[in-house]
Order: C-alpha cells, then sequence, then structure tokens
C-alpha cells in the first residue's frame, strides 16, 4: 500500500510526459513557422534556424564532450568561468555550450577569445523541445556529460537524455514560488523531470526547498553560479574613447532596463540636471530593440545609430550588445533595472556593477536575485521613485571621493568565489566516463 502514491505519481508523470510528446510534436510545423517570425523580428539568425532543429554543419570532436546550456545572457556569462575550468581538467576535453537566444549567442563570441583553450569550445543554439529535433541534437553530440542552468526544464530532452543514459546535472538551480505554483498541475510531470538529475546545484537555500518540493533528489551543493563571474570584461582602448567623448561631464546609468521603468528614469534625469546641470544619463535597455521608442519618446541620441550626447543632452541610450562592461567601467554610479514600480519585477545582478566599483541602487522588485542583494548588505542604495533616484544620484555626482567610496564599498561585498566554478567542474566530470 505504501508504495501506490509514488506508483501512481511515476505513472501520472509518465502519462503527462508522453501528452506533451504528442503536443509539441503535433505543434512542430507552427514552431517552424514561428522561428521564420523571430528570424524577421531579428530575435533569431540564418545560423540559428536549422540548429533550433538539432540540425548542424558541425562534425562532434573525439574524446569527452561536456554540453552545457544556458537560456540567455545572463546565465551564458555566469558559465564561462566553469568552462574555462573544464578546458583546464584536461587538453583533450571539448565542451558544447548551447544557448536560447540569438544575444546569448553573440556573447560567447564576443568573450570566448580571451579563453586559454577557447579553440576546444562548440557553440551552437539549442533545439527546441520537440522529440524528433532534440533526438537529432543528442543523437550526433553524443555528449557524455549535460548540464542545464537555472530553469531551463525541456521535458522532452529532459527524458531523451534519461533514455540515452546520459548524466544530467541542474546547475544554479532555480525555482521562485511562482514557478512552483504554476507547476501545481504538472507537479508529477515536474517531479519526473527533476528526479531525472543526477546532481543538482541549488543558487540558494530557499530554491533548494522548492526544488526538493517539487521532486529532486540530489541537491548537493547550494550556491549561486554568479558569485564565480569576474567582472565583465571591455576594451581599454574603447574605454579611453569613451571617457574622452564624455569629457569629464558627471554620469550616471541606468541598466538592464525593462519597459515600465523608463518614464521613471527619464524624470529622475530631469530632476539630477536641475541640481548637477552638466549630468548625463546613459540608459542600457536589457532588450536593445526598445531604444528606438525610448529615444524618440525621450528625444535622445542612440549609440546603436553612432549618435552621440551633444553638451545639451541629458540622456543617451546605449542600446547596442556586449557593452555593458564598458559603461561599468567608467565606475559611474549604476540603478539597476527591471526592479522598479511599473515593470515586471525581479530585479538583476548587483554584483556585475559592484565588482567594477561602481555605487549601486536598486528598485524593490528585486525576487529573482535576494540572495546577491542580502550578500550586498549596505552596498546598495534602494530606490523607488524619481525624487528616490535623484537624492542618492545628486551626492555622488557632485563628489568624485563620494562616489569613488560608495563603489569601493559595493565592491567588497561582491569579490567573486574563486573556487566555486572549480568545485562544479570538479562535479560535472565525476559524473562523466572514468
Amino acid at each position: 500500500m505504501s508504495h501506490r502514491p509514488a506508483m501512481s505519481s511515476r505513472l501520472c508523470g509518465a502519462m503527462l510526459g508522453a501528452g506533451w510528446h504528442g503536443l509539441s510534436t503535433l505543434l512542430a510545423p507552427a514552431l517552424r513557422l514561428n522561428l521564420r517570425r523571430r528570424l524577421a523580428r531579428g530575435r533569431e539568425s540564418l545560423t540559428s534556424l536549422p540548429q533550433r532543429r538539432g540540425l548542424t554543419s558541425r562534425s562532434r570532436p573525439p574524446g569527452l564532450l561536456v554540453w552545457l546550456h544556458a537560456a540567455s545572457v545572463g546565465e551564458t556569462v555566469a558559465l564561462l568561468p566553469v568552462v574555462e575550468q573544464l578546458l583546464g581538467a584536461s587538453p583533450a576535453l571539448h565542451v558544447l555550450v548551447t544557448t536560447g537566444t540569438v544575444t546569448g549567442n553573440d556573447i560567447l563570441h564576443d568573450r570566448l577569445p580571451a579563453m586559454a583553450g577557447q579553440e576546444r569550445v562548440i557553440t551552437q543554439f539549442a533545439p527546441l523541445d520537440v522529440p524528433r529535433w532534440g533526438a537529432r541534437f543528442l543523437d550526433h553530440w553524443r555528449p557524455d556529460v549535460g548540464a542545464l542552468v537555472e530553469s531551463e526544464l525541456w521535458p522532452n530532452l529532459i527524458a531523451a537524455c534519461h533514455a540515452r543514459h546520459m548524466p544530467l546535472a541542474l546547475l544554479n538551480g532555480r525555482m521562485s514560488d511562482r514557478s512552483l505554483a504554476s507547476w501545481r498541475r504538472a507537479a508529477c510531470l515536474l517531479a519526473r523531470m527533476l528526479s531525472t538529475f543526477a546532481w543538482v546545484m541549488a543558487r540558494s537555500a530557499e530554491d533548494a526547498a522548492r526544488l526538493q518540493h517539487g521532486g529532486a533528489t540530489r541537491i548537493d551543493l547550494i550556491a549561486d553560479l554568479k558569485d564565480a563571474a569576474p567582472p565583465l570584461p571591455h576594451d581599454p582602448a574603447a574605454l579611453a574613447e569613451l571617457r574622452s567623448l564624455l569629457a569629464g561631464r558627471p554620469v550616471w546609468v541606468a541598466a538592464s532596463t525593462h519597459a515600465g521603468e523608463d518614464a521613471t528614469i527619464i524624470a529622475a534625469s530631469t530632476l539630477v540636471r536641475q541640481v548637477v546641470p552638466d549630468a548625463l544619463t546613459i540608459l542600457i535597455p536589457r532588450h536593445p530593440e526598445r531604444g528606438a521608442d525610448i529615444a524618440a519618446r525621450a528625444s535622445a541620441p542612440r549609440r546603436a545609430l553612432g549618435q552621440t550626447p551633444a553638451a545639451q543632452d541629458g540622456l543617451w541610450i546605449c542600446d547596442t550588445l556586449g557593452e555593458m562592461g564598458l559603461f561599468l567601467a567608467l565606475g559611474a554610479p549604476v540603478l539597476m533595472g527591471n526592479s522598479l514600480p511599473g515593470c515586471a519585477g525581479g530585479g538583476h545582478n548587483p554584483l556585475e556593477p559592484a565588482r567594477a566599483a561602481c555605487p549601486v541602487a536598486s528598485g524593490p522588485r528585486i525576487g529573482n536575485f535576494r540572495q546577491a542583494y542580502a550578500r550586498m548588505e549596505d552596498g546598495v542604495q534602494f530606490v523607488e521613485t524619481a525624487p528616490d533616484i535623484a537624492q542618492w544620484l545628486i551626492p555622488l555626482l557632485q563628489s568624485p571621493e563620494a562616489c569613488h567610496r560608495a563603489g569601493a564599498r559595493a565592491r567588497r561585498h561582491a569579490l567573486p568565489d574563486s573556487s566555486l566554478a572549480r568545485n562544479i567542474a570538479q562535479a560535472l566530470l565525476a559524473l562523466g566516463p572514468r
């Protein structure tokens, strides 16, 4: 009798898995059409389209192959120290890194050339969760070990890995209260997936508890992968050019902003300039395609068009890709986006500006990064309104010394954990063939 609930749950999970298998197979033609629509909107590339269906022109290299998959930019950047540690473990080892977005793939191509052993890294776009496409991907690459990052839970792909007896890990496992609640109607499918992982690293104790509640059974490490990330890179020549362009103007950065925050940031910029007339706001939208709309509403120049701010401009829209490290290298005050009232919320990683010795502020909506913000302690200022932002900024823009002290305080809370990436790489290799 005691085995019946477990058997019932397994049967339920198998039935839902079979249902998703059938539904996604039927949806394959519509997904192909959607890929072409995304291509037209710049959300896919000509390279990504066949790879989304598991097709590739690359050959599998001989020897041990570790596959790592990240959804987008933040997860991809966080993986890089692990990639570096894996490459250093053996000169015969290759790493296959897949991403779910064009921006994530672009970041890989920007960052890998500086990494020792980068010629042993293969970059691809991940297949969509259509059984035939995932099977094609796995049968071609035949990874010895795989790892998915954060919340990349795809039933067909995970089941296909399990069917091929491929050890699969979940890195930086993340499960919010909202996500767990959304799985309520398919809890047995979630349990089926989570129980498949040979090793789980949870991002926080709260995430670990939710993942365990959802069905994960092998949670052996609780840490945030982003704690291992070094400061974002930048080109020193580009930084010198940027400093020359700014000509000593007081500058602050609104980083990774989302829809619903722009009006507050623009209003804060206006308030700041009433006290610091030559102050410049550098607004960096999380999604560069929003740049045109923001610039039109604010009558501001756009970096994506090669436009630079004139003396009378108080706002500059920097809607380019892969330049966050360049702007953080200015050491200017940084307001982290996706955190102010009016946007979807969840926050962004405050450790990135802190590691560049920037004073850091954020709105209150930081549910996705509670652990990182807790680590920052007094190294971050919380704001909600345009007057709050202006009140925080004005003393920093008026006093380079105060700005430097605040940036140094933030940096002390954000130094990378150099051992974490090494421990993760060792755990992944331990899952593979001996």
